[in-house]
């Protein structure tokens, strides 16, 4: 359908009850649609010429092809005279320029306003925030205090406020070994018997204590399960800390009872000279009561042989190194961030994931003290601190060793927190941060609500919180 071009620019011209221009330029598209033309509320005053080329200004930033309308349809208008409603032309003009001529054109609603929202900055909190691995929508709170909620249309939902359990996690990557030296070494089987090495271990042998660790001229070396090394020849009267280790020894393997022997004891007394003898009879050897340095190896625990440094029929010189091994004892080792070394704890709980998927419990032993670096340049920002973690159940482990894992460490808890969405958090000016909660039927609006920040789970995006809420509350958080 042709538009009468005339009568409407005529009609533009009639005076101050005109439409606006966005209204003129509507009634144009339903004319060329064929469709009826709107009623429109008039404005009650004549917009002022720099009005309309402000209007005009800002609609210039649009598409090419409206501009390129423009520009023709102003060219037209130019040309014809001007009616006595200056301004009304002008406003004629632009609003005709969105179209060019024959070429119908969608209505345009108004951009839909959105509240802005910006990324949290607070100090302490945002560690924890980045920690736990996501973005935190903040409102700016208000510059002058009057901003209101954000509307129900701004790519958001709602999430119910729960009160439950909420532990503090630090989850890691770690391996599954057996145990060794804190610095990740074996330990050395070094002996101290002169001879000819008649017996060794061979690989992956696993030794327990009091057990032959090897033998020299056919005489067993036996394995003492202590921390100090032998250093002497042991005998009544001699007092030190590998005496305790060797009375401890004896009493666990049933060599004496705690009623004769005390195996807290430092002292070698008779009653382990008699323990002694009875632990040389069951090995074969001369029950002499003493031992003679040579005829034991003292090392933390049971042991796992993993390299073999003596052949049979080779020499046994004293101080040299018979074997490598580790701990018969499974553990896994988690290097942590230095940061994250005040989260752990020895004694908290932990669960391992194993390669199979499968799962086992079990707790920090020992926490390292010294970073250590990956890096041969020794970057700082590379450093870790190991902490190992013994299991519960070794046996879940298998046969398993240098074996990846993934650890999951529950360093705090409380059994009854109000939780909301990390992402929920919105920070406040001048500190403090507040959740915006709203009603899932629609009915009551938004409103926000100050919240004080208690314990973060970290893996699970959920932190703890105390203020004016209460469990069934829906908190706004972005939609995923």
């Amino acid at each position: 359908m042709q538009v009468d071009r005339a009568a409407w620019m005529g009609r533009l011209s009639a005076g101050p009850g005109r439409p606006g221009p966005d209204a003129e330029v509507r009634a144009v598209h339903a004319q060329e649609r064929g469709a009826p033309v709107p009623r429109q509320r008039v404005a009650g005053h004549r917009r002022t010429r720099s009005r309309i080329a402000a209007v005009q200004g800002r609609r210039r930033e649009m598409q090419d092809v409206a501009a390129a309308g423009r520009r023709r349809m102003s060219t037209e208008v130019n040309e014809a005279p001007s009616g006595p409603g200056g301004a009304a032309d002008a406003g004629g003009t632009r609003g005709a320029a969105d179209v060019a001529p024959g070429v119908p054109a969608p209505d345009r609603p108004k951009p839909r306003r959105r509240r802005r929202r910006k990324v949290l900055t607070g100090t302490g909190v945002l560690v924890l925030l980045a920690a736990a691995g996501v973005t935190v929508a903040v409102t700016d709170p208000f510059g002058n205090g009057d901003a209101q909620p954000a509307s129900s249309t701004d790519g958001t939902t709602l999430m119910a406020v729960r009160e439950g359990p909420l532990s503090t996690q630090v989850t890691q990557s770690g391996t599954l070994s057996y145990a060794a030296l804190s610095d990740g070494t074996p330990y050395a089987v070094v002996n101290q018997a002169k001879g000819i090495y008649t017996w060794v271990p061979g690989v992956g042998k696993e030794i327990g204590c009091g057990r032959a660790l090897y033998r020299v001229d056919e005489k067993p070396v036996v394995l003492i399960c202590g921390g100090t090394p032998a250093y002497r020849a042991l005998s009544v009267g001699d007092e030190g800390r590998e005496v305790r280790a060797l009375n401890e020894n004896l009493v666990k393997l049933g060599y004496a009872e705690r009623s004769e022997l005390d195996p807290r004891s430092d002292y070698y007394g008779t009653e382990t000279a008699e323990a002694v003898a009875e632990l040389q009879d069951e090995l074969g050897t001369a029950e002499t009561g003493r031992l003679d340095l040579g005829d034991a190896v003292f090392l933390p625990g049971p042991l796992l042989v993993t390299k073999a440094m003596a052949k049979a029929g080779t020499r046994a010189a004293p101080g040299a190194q018979a074997a490598q091994a580790t701990s018969a004892k499974r553990q896994v080792t988690v290097e942590l961030d230095p940061g994250q070394q005040s989260q752990v704890k020895v004694g908290d709980r932990a669960q391992i994931t194993l390669p199979d998927n499968r799962t086992t419990p079990g707790r920090v032993t020992r926490i390292g003290t010294v970073a250590k670096s990956g890096d041969e340049k020794q970057d700082s920002s590379g450093s870790t601190i190991p902490v190992y973690i013994t299991l519960t159940r070794p046996k879940d482990a298998g046969k398993l060793d240098e074996a990846p894992v993934r650890v999951q460490i529950t360093t705090d808890g409380v059994e009854k927190a109000l939780i909301v969405p990390v992402t929920a958090l919105m920070g406040k000016a001048g500190g403090g941060y507040v959740v915006e909660v709203g009603d899932p039927a629609g009915g009551q609006g938004r409103r926000l609500v100050p919240v004080t920040l208690g314990m973060f789970d970290n893996d699970n995006g959920l932190v703890q919180v105390s203020g004016a809420l209460s469990v069934g509350d829906h908190v706004v958080v972005p939609a995923s």
